[in-house]
């Protein structure tokens, strides 16, 4: 019991990619939650290295209270389809969300399911601050996101993006069966769960950092030094773009707020098109056109992606610069 009320079956939710030198750690602070009744699904998203290896002897042996279930994806999935994978393989009302190269402080089952039982089980996301964490494990400074109780409606959300970390958060199930699957595309996962929740009325933050934030992991920042490099980091997120923002419609669709952001992500849907367009089209001449007449597109938007779609070479003196004072020409 927690108080008076009976302790939920929690289910975290361990993925991992490409991670075979800390995903032990990982599955280390998951094995060590202090609370029960708790299932671990650990798995490994068609790693091409020893990650998934990794993962089996880091479980090999546990005898804890904890339900263990370990996965491999057939083919990489990407981090959203693949976390609505696992909520398939998994049974809690609480789902954590942890990733293979960060590392879950042990009372945080425990933390969040006390808060979700003390606020009467309403808030459909419960976030936590967490802990810079270097390569070695060590602990340093708190990463704080956003008070996301802050946040009463979907047009707040509109006004003021909240910074959030979805390695820190936790979902209820229902939150997830309302709205079904997250699609292949989708990286901000964190970010569209905490739209749902907050469109259905409620998400919470709490102070405590319960999470180590290792750096340098999939979302670390990479400095760009060519041309070639822009273009692939800008088409990439356009890809990832286009899927969240359309998915984050069929979201306010579904929670009947589709009114209060039409506006707003059809703005965002035509400027992630216009970059997609742009870059497909064939010719010089063809790019222009489509960067001419993309009214409703900021002009130095238009004309950065012109640049980089028609003639990057232009950007070449620019990026030797760049290289040349990293050290790295």
């Amino acid at each position: 019991m927690m108080g008076d009320e009976p302790r939920p079956l929690v289910s975290m939710l361990l993925i991992a990619y490409q991670q075979p030198d800390t995903i032990a750690r990982a599955i280390r602070g998951a094995l060590a939650q202090t609370y029960s009744p708790l299932e671990i699904v650990v798995s490994d998203d068609a790693s091409s290295d020893g990650t998934f290896a990794a993962m089996q002897a880091a479980v090999a042996g546990y005898a804890g209270p904890h339900r263990i279930v370990l996965n491999r994806n057939p083919r990489n999935l990407g981090i959203g389809a693949h976390l609505s994978h696992l909520v398939g393989l998994s049974t809690g009302e609480l789902l954590f969300v942890a990733a293979g190269d960060d590392v879950s402080l042990p009372q945080r089952c425990e933390t969040v399911a006390r808060a979700w039982l003390a606020h009467g089980r309403r808030p459909d996301l419960i976030a936590s601050a967490l802990f810079d964490m270097d390569d070695g494990g060590a602990m340093h400074a708190p990463i704080m996101p956003s008070e996301l109780q802050r946040y009463g409606s979907v047009e707040d959300w509109l006004a003021d993006p909240p910074f959030v970390v979805g390695a820190a958060q936790a979902w209820t199930r229902r939150l997830f069966d309302r709205f079904g699957p997250l699609p292949a595309g989708v990286v901000a996962e964190d970010l569209i769960m905490v739209f749902r929740a907050i469109g259905l009325g409620g998400a919470l933050t709490l102070p405590e950092p319960m999470v180590g934030y290792g750096r340098g992991g999939i979302s670390r920042r990479v400095r760009n030094l060519r041309a070639q490099d822009v273009t692939a980091r800008i088409l990439k997120n356009n890809r990832h773009a286009l899927v969240e923002h359309e998915q984050l419609l069929q979201d306010a669709r579904t929670m009947g707020q589709l009114a209060a952001v039409q506006a707003a992500f059809d703005a965002k849907l035509k400027r992630e098109r216009f970059i997609g367009d742009v870059f497909a089209a064939q010719g010089i001449g063809r790019k222009f056109g489509i960067a001419l007449h993309a009214s409703g597109v900021p002009l130095g938007l238009r004309l950065r992606m012109w640049l980089y779609a028609a003639v990057p070479g232009v950007y070449a003196p620019f990026f030797f610069l760049k290289r040349l004072v990293s050290g790295r020409t």
